[in-house]
């Protein structure tokens, strides 16, 4: 089993690289948390340019045809370059629920359109944090929709939006509903991480269309694969920041000499560089599991997201403790990641649901071998 990248994978991370360091640097991250104003279009205008956001769809639909293990590598290099755009819930979420359970009709009505940029899909499916298919309190009756939906990122940007609902059976299923309709309302929220716009959505009896193929199960992979994109998202990002905190360690000095130098200092790094080589290689093992459709990825994608979870809480930490004094201003680098982090983790649930995922799905397995 080869978990390593080809030459072909490797100029697409190379590539890709280059296009976030021109457009998606931090200074751009602090301008966009002083100005308030999230969503770097200018960015995801760059990524539907070259092809990006079209990856993993249909060459009929405007996409390249490749898989989940390239939209890992292009799931790293934006926790690395913490780009402001709406990946998770767009190439995680949205593209492959309508891929896998969508309908003709409904792929070609916004597949197309995603992979040019033009429309954004958000991801209505938490209720104050939960994502469990059964614990689903929104309702739709004869097609129409009505229940709240929080936090939804880039609620605001978004043209249509991926909900789950209960069906008129007590069912959970996925829906597409107009966010243009007057029965929706946006109400913006005040996310961790600003670059990342967060609001709740509010159903009043909004027609909707029901992705015929969605139903618990299906939900559940869905959850499970999105799971896999954003621990690589997170490895991504812990990986910059621990980068950027050893940079720091070599440069500041202290009693005369390095900080980097002190054994208490790189002991720290090594716990740090530990965890996030603990969590890559879940997150490989997780998207290969993605790639191949095995059995075990609803076990590979909890614990590629808890060792994800992890690794970016410590790093992000440690990493503004190291930094001293400048590390908690605002000014400085380190609490970009920290948000980051932290909103990732709010994004598809906290450790708790993810390990109440993986003792059930072990607690199964013997079951299901018997």
């Amino acid at each position: 089993m080869n978990f390593g990248f080809s030459e072909e994978q490797d100029a697409i991370r190379d590539t890709l690289a280059r296009l976030l360091s021109d457009h998606a640097t931090l200074a751009v991250g602090h301008e966009r948390l002083d100005t308030g104003e999230g969503f770097d279009t200018a960015t995801w205008a760059a990524l539907a340019d070259g092809g990006w956001l079209g990856l993993a769809m249909p060459e009929e639909d405007g996409g390249s045809a490749m898989g989940a293990v390239e939209l890992a590598i292009v799931a790293e290099e934006i926790g690395r370059s913490l780009a402001a755009v709406p990946f998770a819930p767009v190439l995680s979420l949205a593209i492959p629920a309508l891929q896998t359970m969508g309908t003709q009709s409904q792929r070609k009505q916004l597949l197309p359109g995603i992979a040019q940029g033009r429309v954004i899909v958000a991801a209505a499916l938490a209720e104050g944090g939960g994502l469990a298919p059964d614990k689903v309190s929104a309702k739709v009756v004869q097609d129409r929709l009505s229940g709240r939906k929080s936090p939804v990122s880039f609620a605001a940007d978004a043209a249509h939006a991926l909900v789950a609902a209960m069906d008129e059976g007590g069912t959970a299923r996925l829906y597409l509903a107009d966010l243009s309709d007057p029965s929706v309302t946006i109400n913006a929220l005040d996310p961790i991480d600003r670059t990342r716009p967060a609001g709740e959505i509010v159903f009043d009896n909004t027609p909707v269309e029901l992705l015929p193929g969605s139903d618990p199960e299906a939900i559940r992979a869905l959850l499970d694969g999105a799971a896999v994109l954003a621990a690589f998202e997170q490895i991504g990002l812990a990986e910059r920041a621990l980068s950027m905190t050893t940079a720091y360690a070599g440069e500041r000095r202290a009693f005369g000499r390095p900080i980097g130098s002190f054994q208490a200092v790189k002991h720290r790094l090594a716990d740090m560089f530990a965890k996030i080589e603990l969590a890559r290689s879940n997150a490989f093992f997780g998207a290969w599991a993605l790639a191949s459709r095995d059995n075990r990825l609803g076990e590979a994608a909890a614990v590629a997201r808890l060792t994800a979870l992890d690794a970016v809480q410590f790093t992000t930490e440690e990493s503004i403790q190291l930094h001293g004094g400048i590390g908690f201003t605002w000014a400085a680098d380190p609490h970009l990641f920290l948000r980051r982090g932290w909103q990732l983790k709010a994004e598809l649930g906290p450790t708790d649901l993810w390990r109440e995922r993986l003792l059930g799905d072990l607690t199964d397995a013997p079951q299901a071998a018997s």
